[in-house]
């Protein structure tokens, strides 16, 4: 699907199951009279309903055995999905080459992304003609929706990185395509987004005019939801270099390092690194449930083997223990060439939350940024808090700059394990793919990036 096809379908803004019951808006193609209506006629609770409805699209192939999570944990060499029925989860994902024609891998976070960016693009719009909305109200769903906008960019240049991914998408039907823009100029777009919702933000009052999911508990009111949109923030900043601009925006996040690391702190220092925004589910008749705890998915087995242990004979990483389970006997795929006895206990039912962003990862981004400017003692504070507080292992006392990199990486390995891809981006940015395993293929190097879509690429032609 190339971005003029993107442009005219799954624009459906609905908001009814699971996310507070808000009604739909219903929108199928953006030539049909509904969508007519929708931008000439928008009425306060259609506008509200596709506020709400752009958590539904930013959610999409997020937790599936084939989705976000998954795909880019197997390619970093945090899981497996072992699916005898589709072996393109090992063939794809740890072979040579991936298709950029199969939509549910190789071509996989472009459609619906973008699909997602055009339906904020049309709420936006419609914003301007609705009665009925404050003006505060509607600087509320601006912010919100930019925001939203900004996420689904970052799963579009998560994926691509040096391919690169277009911008300019707003475009009447039937214009040119945006020209793909390179991997600096689309982190400075999202930043810009980022930073306009901020602004919106600081001007929507006291509420916002639409619901949120619970996965925003403690983050649904403009002021709340701004810290979200910082912590977003801080980690583009860090992903593009940009140190200073990362703990400018922690500051302004919901960021907090404070509890004590004794055992009496365990549950208290847990909950604080919990504290974040989350996608919900629910294994209910139309909503989508997690499917991360499929009996096709497992834990790569060097999260176990790689694992700190607390002293010699001490117990291991508490993340390890707290995030998998050792199986009753190993699982096999591939001819035997991929084995493990691990699987995640991350997610353990159908309705359980994956998390967007978590103050453990603002701690860690804290620390990379410090890393960044040369303030390693900063750094050390804060990779040592994480170390004590998750890991339960001792604090380091010899972190240097010449060691510290390796530390942040294997921190946020085990704290953001199974989340959102992170140790395969991490990897990425600092250039050590080659240090993931090979188990496969000793010839086949990681994949470093999704290739863009071959109908994108057609459609260029």
């Amino acid at each position: 699907m190339n971005m003029y096809q993107t442009k005219k379908t799954l624009l459906a803004l609905c908001a009814a199951v699971g996310l507070g019951g808000c009604g739909s808006l219903d929108i199928g193609d953006l030539n049909n009279p509904s969508l007519d209506d929708f931008r000439d006629n928008p009425t306060v609770s259609g506008v509200n309903s596709a506020s709400t409805g752009l958590l539904l699209g930013h959610r999409a192939g997020v937790s599936a055995p084939n989705g976000y999570v998954a795909q880019l944990g197997v390619i970093g060499r945090e899981a497996y999905v072992f699916d005898p029925a589709d072996p393109r989860a090992i063939d794809e994902m740890l072979g040579p080459v991936m298709d950029p024609g199969a939509a549910a891998f190789g071509g996989n976070y472009w459609t619906a992304p973008y699909a997602n960016i055009r339906n904020a693009n049309t709420l936006l719009a419609a914003l301007e003609k609705v009665a009925g909305l404050s003006d505060a109200q509607k600087e509320g769903v601006r912010g919100f929706a930019k925001t939203m906008q900004a996420l689904d960019f970052l799963v579009v240049i998560n994926t691509r990185d040096t391919q690169g991914a277009p911008i300019d998408v707003d475009r009447p039907l039937g214009a040119d395509l945006a020209p793909i823009e390179g991997k600096d100029a689309v982190f400075a777009h999202i930043a810009g987004l980022l930073d306009t919702a901020a602004g919106h933000l600081d001007n929507a009052g006291d509420s916002f005019s639409f619901r949120l999911s619970t996965g925003f508990n403690g983050f649904d009111t403009p002021a709340t939801f701004r810290t979200f949109n910082r912590a977003v923030r801080a980690r583009v900043a860090v992903y593009m270099g940009r140190n200073e601009d990362a703990l400018t925006a922690l500051s302004q996040s919901f960021i907090t390092a404070n509890v004590p690391a004794d055992d009496g702190a365990k549950a208290a220092a847990l909950a604080s690194l919990n504290v974040g925004v989350y996608h919900v589910f629910r294994a209910a008749s139309g909503d989508a449930d997690n499917g991360l705890l499929s009996t096709t998915v497992f834990a790569h087995p060097s999260i176990a083997t790689d694992a700190e242990t607390a002293g010699a004979g001490g117990p291991v990483d508490d993340r390890v223990t707290r995030k998998t389970v050792k199986l009753n006997a190993p699982v096999s795929a591939a001819d035997g060439k991929l084995t493990t006895d691990l699987r995640f206990t991350l997610y353990t039912s159908a309705d359980a939350p994956v998390p967007i962003i978590r103050n453990e990862e603002l701690i860690l981004l804290r620390a990379e940024a410090n890393i960044g400017m040369g303030q390693i003692g900063a750094a050390a504070d804060d990779l040592n808090y994480i170390r004590t507080r998750s890991g339960r292992l001792p604090a380091r006392t010899d972190i240097t700059a010449e060691n510290a990199v390796d530390e942040l990486l294997k921190q946020k390995r085990y704290s953001l394990m199974f989340e959102g891809g992170h140790r395969w981006i991490d990897m990425r940015r600092y250039g050590k793919l080659d240090e993931l395993p090979r188990n496969l293929d000793p010839n086949v190097p990681p994949h470093a990036f999704f290739p863009i879509p071959v109908a994108e690429v057609n459609g260029r032609q």
